[in-house]
């Protein structure tokens, strides 16, 4: 029963991290086409100022959990993952200094060169993320030992590359959204109507996701052994048509959180699909790793849910404080003022 509580529990931290660290992924991945002079890309550095390096935690997190509940798919996943994972690291290393020297030197060419790092270190990770996580679902060639028989070139195949465009799709919407509550006049018109064309374009990918999933992986198999499961696949599309129905009527938190429970839903659906699976095995699936043979003893995973039922309601608190303390909206003339805006 432990095992199972952290599985889940690690898949909703990897869902968290998704939902919040998503829309800085989607904001900049979003900076070169929906800002068009310097004060709205400010708007856009500072729509994600208060809140990139926190949503960072709940990454952090997810690897901790993995680490201390899971230790043999840490280890095989860190070192069969570990080109793409590094360079996820990286990528999130360079979007930090972006935010932080951008505005450092008064010149349209040193802030040209950093815009174009917050681009690529924004747009990287959401589509290594998508590709590490669609190799998850579908397995990957690791031996009886946990040794990977393969390179970076093997993760970039049809199903891996499908669910990297699916999140940077996603991630790019959820970006949108989160802008067009947070910015004022033309930029939020305009991130309003990025929302509205790239929500077709997720819920194609949706589909071509989906009919992949069913050729490629065997995802589908958990749900129809057990129908009850069917739910959270249900959940993500309820998310999905919820965002177009929240947009119509112009309530754009609603449409944002509508958008969370859709990532929500998209990641449990490949988490419950793989049960008990955590890196399935393409070789052989006995040699798989799963939540019951990488698990930590059980006095281990006991400590660590004492501390996680402590813990992760405080750092909820703080989010919670730090998204209602910089909720208000903004515009160039309140930045332009603010010597610590980005």
């Amino acid at each position: 029963m432990l095992e199972v509580t952290w599985f889940v529990l690690w898949g909703l931290l990897w869902a968290v991290y998704f939902i919040l660290d998503g829309f800085d992924m989607g904001l900049g991945t979003l900076l070169p086409f929906i800002a068009r002079n310097d004060e709205e890309r400010r708007i856009v550095y500072n729509a994600a100022g208060p809140f990139w390096d926190g949503n960072e935690v709940w990454l952090i997190t997810a690897g901790g959990v993995t680490f201390a509940a899971f230790p043999k798919a840490y280890a095989v996943m860190f070192s069969a993952l570990y080109a793409p994972l590094l360079m996820l690291l990286f990528a999130l290393i360079f979007r930090a200094v972006s935010y932080e020297f951008r505005n450092k030197v008064d010149n349209p060419t040193w802030t040209a060169v950093w815009d174009g790092v917050n681009f690529l270190s924004n747009l990287v990770p959401a589509l290594l993320l998508g590709v590490a996580f669609a190799n998850l679902f579908m397995g990957i060639p690791i031996d009886a030992e946990g040794i990977y028989h393969g390179n970076l070139l093997k993760l970039l195949n049809v199903y891996g590359l499908a669910g990297g465009l699916f999140f940077v799709a996603i991630f790019a919407m959820h970006g949108a959204l989160w802008l067009s509550f947070k910015a004022e006049g033309e930029i939020q018109s305009r991130a309003l109507g990025t929302a509205l064309v790239l929500w077709p374009i997720v819920l194609v990918l949706l589909l071509l996701f989906l009919i992949l999933t069913a050729v490629y992986t065997n995802l589908f198999a958990n749900y129809v052994r057990m129908p009850a499961l069917w739910l959270v696949p249900a959940l993500a599309v309820s998310g999905l048509f919820g965002v177009r129905a929240m947009l119509n009527a112009g309530k754009v938190l609603l449409a944002w959180c509508c958008s969370g429970v859709f990532i929500l839903g998209v990641t449990f659906f490949g988490v419950l699909g793989m049960f008990p699976g955590m890196l399935i095995s393409s070789m052989n699936p006995e040699w798989s790793v799963t939540a019951f043979n990488a698990a930590s003893s059980p006095l281990t995973l006991k400590i660590m849910l004492g501390v996680a039922l402590v813990m992760v309601p405080v750092v909820l608190v703080y989010q919670f404080w730090a998204y209602r303390t910089f909720s208000h909206t903004l515009n160039a003339d309140d930045i332009a003022r603010d010597h610590h805006a980005y």
